[in-house]
């Protein structure tokens, strides 16, 4: 008989065992760890345990991710309150520096607009290239990953030769794309392609519709 025929007889009689209870104990099969003989009731009270503490480590990771998810969640609407709050262009652009900066530890933020009706000064409305637009443009979804296109990383200044992360999230008004919000960070995981990408596409969207009511 080979060990098919063994496991498809007790899959046929799930009352085996309760019709032969002494086996439980009689039979001995190898212990996990110490390679010690042992009963078959007590192989399954491991496997259970074994079992019991893998749920308890899925439900911790489960809870650390909630309270993590909590946390993003209340950041994000202390920006969105200030951007409310926001009654010009600098408020809105200190609100941005502030809160991605200090509430959200991204060591490196900087955007540019265009094709607005309004011009001001600051490097916000510094001239911006084809191929930055054209990327811009294309981006469906915020891009996580390795630095990419020297003009964006000329944004940071001379921290740009230190990033090994970027964050790169399109400023859209009907679909068209008037800007680019750039954060950065020297560590090479911070901002990475297969993170997800909710509560930044969400950023993106607060920053754009608070841009849009002073840049027209």
């Amino acid at each position: 008989m080979n060990p098919s025929d063994v496991i498809a007889f007790l899959e046929e009689n799930p009352d085996f065992f309760d019709r032969n209870s002494t086996l439980l104990t009689d039979l001995t099969v190898t212990h996990p760890n110490n390679g010690q003989a042992i009963s078959l009731t007590e192989r399954q009270l491991i496997a259970l345990r074994d079992r019991i503490a893998q749920l308890e480590d899925k439900f911790a990771e489960l809870l650390s991710f909630g309270e993590e998810n909590d946390a993003i969640g209340e950041k994000v609407h202390r920006l969105t309150l200030s951007l409310l709050e926001a009654e010009d262009f600098e408020s809105i652009r200190q609100a941005i520096y502030l809160h991605l900066k200090e509430d959200f530890a991204v060591p490196h933020v900087a955007f540019r607009v265009w094709n607005s009706v309004l011009s001001r000064s600051g490097p916000e409305f510094l001239p911006v290239g084809e191929e930055v637009r054209f990327f811009a443009g294309d981006l469906v979804q915020p891009y996580c990953g390795a630095p990419v296109t020297k003009e964006v990383m000329s944004w940071f200044g001379p921290a740009s030769r230190l990033l090994r992360s970027v964050a790169l999230v399109p400023l859209q008004r009907d679909d068209q794309t008037f800007g680019l919000l750039a954060m950065g960070s020297e560590d090479p995981e911070r901002f990475y392609p297969e993170m997800g990408t909710l509560y930044v596409t969400r950023i993106g969207e607060m920053v754009s519709c608070a841009l849009r009511r002073q840049l027209g």
